[in-house]
């Protein structure tokens, strides 16, 4: 009889693995960044026509404002931009060129794949026509249990805490520099200084989250991770990630998978690499005459 129970028990214990193994979710995510800053540049130049200004408004929604998919499981997941088809022209704007290499730094960047039973992620970019394959250690989160709960689509959340470093290759947090003193020194070198050098990043950010046991995975957007649930929204003070739709369990199964192509580089060297070629950017449209040569990757 003791034989029966345990063998019983086994298989129903190898059962509840089986299970957990098969769950998979998804999740859509609507992300938000904050555009004041950009647009505060805008008001009072004379340079820029109402058309121009209205093209540059769509091109910076189109940067700051994305959706993104997560699918995910116990472990592992994926997170990605919902592919999206340009306006007829869009892609002949004269800002083309430029929007494109900062929305590959605007939180894009291909498939982002973390395993959180390893402790690591995945995630190709492109960044001024090279491939890149970023892989490295998941940021360790000190998260902090904060009492404040709310609801969100129907799921309720608990508020969570966290300080981390600011990524030298997201430019989601970047800020212009407020220096009134310098202001009519920038405004007669407006022909020759780079934009770049009126920019700052904060060393650190603190990271606002909201997630629900009801759905117990360590799981959430980009790189947040760590939580006894899956984070539902996400804010670090500029950018703001909501969950607006799930599906547990859907009927069909996504792969999930890191990605596989570009030079294998750590974030560390990634954030090197960008660093540099917007240095030499911005020295080379301080010091051009109109007939600037672009830039190439190595």
């Amino acid at each position: 009889m003791k034989k029966f129970t345990l063998s019983f028990l086994l298989i129903i214990v190898g059962f509840i693995n089986a299970q957990a193994q098969d769950f998979q979710g998804m999740a859509v995510y609507e992300s938000k960044t904050s555009t004041s800053d950009l647009k505060s540049r805008f008001e009072g130049n004379k340079d820029i026509t109402p058309e121009m200004r209205k093209m540059i408004e769509d091109r910076m929604k189109g940067m700051f404002e994305k959706t993104f998919i997560l699918n995910f499981d116990k472990i592992t997941s994926t997170y990605k931009e919902e592919e999206k088809l340009d306006a007829p022209g869009q892609q002949q704007s004269q800002f083309g060129g430029g929007v494109k290499m900062m929305a590959s730094m605007m939180g894009g960047g291909g498939t982002f794949y973390k395993n959180i039973k390893d402790k690591n992620y995945v995630v190709d970019k492109e960044f001024m026509g090279k491939e890149f394959l970023v892989k490295d250690s998941l940021p360790k989160l000190n998260w902090k249990m904060e009492s404040e709960t709310r609801q969100i689509g129907g799921y309720n959340c608990f508020k969570a805490t966290a300080v981390r470093p600011v990524s030298k290759s997201d430019l989601r947090n970047i800020k212009f520099k407020n220096d009134k003193k310098d202001a009519a020194k920038t405004e007669s070198k407006e022909k020759t200084t780079s934009i770049m050098e009126e920019l700052e990043m904060p060393e650190n950010i603190t990271i606002t989250a909201w997630y629900t046991p009801e759905i117990p995975v360590s799981q959430g957007p980009e790189n947040y991770w760590g939580l006894p649930g899956l984070i539902l929204e996400a804010n670090d003070g500029k950018t703001t990630i909501l969950c607006s739709k799930i599906v547990l369990n859907p009927k069909d199964k996504a792969v999930i998978k890191a990605p596989t192509n570009g030079k294998v580089i750590s974030q560390k060297e990634y954030d090197e690499t960008v660093v540099k070629k917007m240095e030499e950017i911005r020295k080379m449209n301080s010091g051009r005459n109109g007939n600037g040569m672009p830039m190439r990757m190595p």
